[in-house]
């Protein structure tokens, strides 16, 4: 019976340290950006997005096309910034689990 109180102990441990890391992580921003850094948007964490900056030279009303797929390759980047410090983050817990 002890090694279960001992288990259970561990993973309360693990849950408190998780939930510590994910405040953490929701309160960084990240910054996407385009080519050139021509767009660039900031996203919390959490993914929401707080912010999107376009640098004047880009915007062009005979080629909103440009803008666009310059504005997902901004919001992409930022997303995969945070997926990456997500797994960093939270991944790391999986093999501390006690069981």
């Amino acid at each position: 019976m002890m090694n279960m109180q001992n288990m259970m102990k561990q993973a309360q441990k693990l849950q408190k340290q998780m939930e510590k890391s994910q405040a953490e992580l929701a309160a960084t921003e990240f910054t996407g950006t385009s080519a050139q850094d021509l767009v660039t948007v900031t996203f919390t964490g959490d993914k929401k997005l707080t912010a999107i900056n376009f640098n004047p030279a880009v915007v062009d009303p005979e080629d909103v096309e440009t803008l666009q797929d310059m504005t997902l390759q901004a919001i992409n980047d930022a997303l995969g910034k945070i997926d990456t410090a997500t797994q960093k983050s939270l991944g790391a817990f999986a093999g501390k689990l006690p069981f």
